[in-house]
């Protein structure tokens, strides 16, 4: 066992009390562990600030002060005790302030000795404070001085004594015991990259002597980390391509050729036809096809999808689409078999909802091979629906699926079906580059030739009246509109709109227009029959929560109010965008927000009125939110578990890492060299071996 594998009850200065705090908390078990707890940020303790200075600074960050305390007094009782001192350098004083352990803070410090206090000043009640600085005797602080780590912490592990200076003591017993740390990366990646060693760069990355060294040992330690990602994924896809056979689809014949010359609603784009022609090429290679297939709301998917499910018909296969709600599939459903219904393809829809009767004559034309293709929900991958010879699958809205669901897929047949998983939420290249590194990737970049940029405007409070009289002209035109509100039902504690009062105000502004309601509490039934009201026009207006996000085509809707839109995220404000400008008439989304937000929100907000790129956005969330829940599981099943490495801020380093690693597949594809044998090890050591791959795509 390597001496970092050590519980970290051993360490001096834990035992076994703080080890669990610190395993509860942080998940820090081992000196492993709280060795890759790296600092968030670094602020430099080489200068020594006098408290006149605070006073004509006009932005203060953390600083460090010389001076003594004047005064030290305990206040108040029981939770409301503090301890309060004045501390004093000199050319001023400023008041500190401490919540916490302040009896034991209390009897540690004395009146007239000499400190350093490090903190940031806050005014309050027009004078300067800092709240729980740290406080160094002046011989102690010279070893905090220069680039100083601040740790990532818990309000509970500060409630308990914790400190970045703990953290960092910590960290210097844990360096000192195990002096000279395993090399994790090869000789020739480190060459290659002029990579400082792994010993180095934790040396440097708890205690930077310089910011030169500092920033060469926070690019080694995101390298490593986003290089192991990618290798994991790229060894197991080649392998995979090499050894998983797939269906060879020759063939183009009379369904696609009958439905492509007589049936196409409108001619193809330029970037539909190449990614068809993609799509072709993959199901002809005899290895089974994992393609992602990306595009903004609008562009296009489900033509090419139903294209390319009429290939499979060609080749004597069959086809299933699965969704992620009912809507969105009883959606497709209603356009595969509008579609198809006049070249004799039989097309079902199988749902939590569908009836016995149904379901019954589904399982026998699926086993009989006279039902072509099969549309559905999670319903289609249940263990009783079996397919005579399913070809070709094709997961909408892939993210969200889990893992597991979208494996059952593939168990479908004893030769795996070609796969292609589509979204409508752009993805940026660095982050489909690590999270779906294991897909080829198409997109479709153009819109189809007739549409208009949806207009988005950003309107406050006091311009409801002129929001209302927009709507008004929308609708005496004959146009449908939807109102989107973050809440169903209204909630004391957030001071935010809700449908159930937004329905009624909406009836009353528009007294002589059917209002329809759907949200996600509803049954099935109703919020069916609520969806049809609007999508056959016997309703003008639908009030509705963000269930209208994904699958619903309304092209006479031309306008989209989104109550309390700073409440949602920037891809999710374009997907909800995207409901409207599907049809040839200009259409507009119109974003309510309060008059006081955040800097930062009307920033994205802003960003929303400037551009309807999706990609553009996908790149602005990225980078102002990080990558959130798209990185909870990958496509390969690996957790994305990284300490100091983000796929929002680190394309570069992901774009080198990647091709460090194509690199070395290219010339030892099992990483059979001497030199690999770390990689591998490290691998191992990285990734649950236990998880079978063979089911992921």
């Amino acid at each position: 066992m390597s001496r970092l594998d050590v519980d970290i009850k051993y360490l001096k200065g834990v035992g076994p009390k703080r080890a669990e705090m610190l395993n509860k908390q942080l998940g820090i078990r081992t000196f492993r562990d709280l060795l890759f707890h790296f600092p968030t940020r670094y602020v430099d303790r080489s200068v020594t600030h006098t408290i006149a200075e605070i006073r004509s600074m006009s932005e203060v960050p953390a600083i460090q002060l010389k001076g003594h305390f004047v005064t030290l007094n305990l206040q108040g009782e029981g939770a409301r005790r503090r301890l309060t001192g004045l501390f004093s350098d000199g050319t001023g004083t400023v008041e500190v302030v401490w919540f916490r352990r302040v009896k034991a803070l209390h009897d540690s410090f004395l009146t007239g000795t000499t400190y350093i206090l490090f903190g940031k000043p806050t005014l309050f009640n027009g004078r300067l404070n800092f709240v729980h600085p740290e406080i160094d005797k002046e011989q102690a602080a010279g070893a905090m001085k220069g680039l100083h780590g601040i740790y990532p912490l818990t309000e509970t592990l500060r409630n308990n004594g914790f400190s970045s200076k703990t953290f960092f003591t910590l960290a210097q017993a844990v360096l000192a015991a195990v002096p000279d740390i395993h090399e994790t990366l090869s000789p020739d990646i480190i060459a290659r990259n002029r990579l400082m060693s792994l010993n180095d760069a934790l040396n440097a990355i708890h205690n930077p002597q310089s910011p030169d060294q500092l920033q060469r040992a926070r690019f080694r330690l995101k390298f490593e980390e986003l290089f192991y990602l990618q290798l994991k994924i790229q060894h197991y896809t080649r392998r995979r391509n090499s050894s998983t056979k797939g269906f060879v689809f020759p063939r183009i014949g009379h369904y696609f050729n009958t439905f492509y010359s007589q049936c196409l609603p409108f001619p193809l784009t330029g970037a539909q036809k190449r990614v068809i022609r993609e799509i072709r090429a993959d199901m002809a290679t005899g290895r089974q096809m994992n393609r992602l297939l990306q595009g903004d709301v609008g562009s296009g998917k489900t033509l090419v999808a139903l294209l390319c499910a009429l290939i499979a018909l060609d080749n004597n296969h069959q086809a299933c689409i699965m969704a992620p709600t009912e809507i969105l599939a009883a959606q497709h459903f209603d356009t595969f078999s509008a579609m198809l219904s006049p070249i004799g393809v039989n097309v079902k829809l199988l749902t939590g909802s569908t009836r016995k009767k149904e379901r019954d004559t589904i399982h026998s034309q699926l086993l009989d091979g006279s039902l072509h293709i099969l549309i559905g929900t999670h319903a289609v991958i249940e263990d009783n629906v079996e397919f005579q010879n399913l070809g070709f699958v094709v997961i909408d809205e892939q993210h969200r699926f889990g893992v597991a669901q979208r494996a059952k897929m593939w168990r479908k047949n004893a030769t795996p079906p070609h796969v292609l998983v589509m979204t409508a939420t752009p993805i940026p290249r660095t982050l489909a580059m690590t999270v779906y590194g294991d897909l080829s990737v198409s997109v479709i970049d153009e819109l189809p030739p007739g549409r208009k940029p949806v207009q988005t405007l950003l309107r406050y409070e006091n311009n409801r009246y002129d929001v209302d009289c927009a709507i008004g002209r929308e609708l005496r035109q004959g146009r449908q509109v939807y109102i989107v509100f973050p809440l169903i039902t209204e909630n004391e504690k957030l001071d935010l709109k809700s449908l159930e009062e937004g329905y009624e105000r909406v009836c009353d502004t528009f007294p002589h227009y059917r209002v329809a309601y759907v949200h996600g509490r509803m049954k099935p039934a109703e919020k069916d029959y609520q969806m049809e009201l609007f999508a056959s026009h016997q309703a003008d207006i639908l009030v509705a929560t963000t269930v209208i996000e994904v699958g619903v085509n309304v092209p006479n809707a031309t306008t989209m109010v989104i109550e309390n839109a700073e409440r949602f995220g920037l891809s999710q404000l374009h997907q909800l965008r995207g409901r409207v400008g599907r049809g040839a008439d200009q259409s507009y989304c119109i974003l309510m927000t309060k008059h006081q937000i955040a800097r930062e929100t009307r920033r994205r907000l802003e960003l929303m009125t400037a551009t309807t790129d999706g990609f553009e956005i996908a790149e602005a969330d990225l980078q102002m939110r990080g990558p959130g829940d798209i990185e909870g599981t990958m496509q390969s099943g690996i957790a994305l578990n990284l300490h100091i490495a983000s796929l929002a801020s680190d394309g570069q380093i992901t774009q080198i890492a990647r091709e460090n690693v194509d690199f070395i597949l290219d010339n030892d594809p099992e990483l059979a060299s001497p030199d690999h044998r770390v990689l591998v090890k490290q691998m191992q050591q990285l990734f649950d071996q236990s998880f079978d791959w063979s089911n992921i795509s």
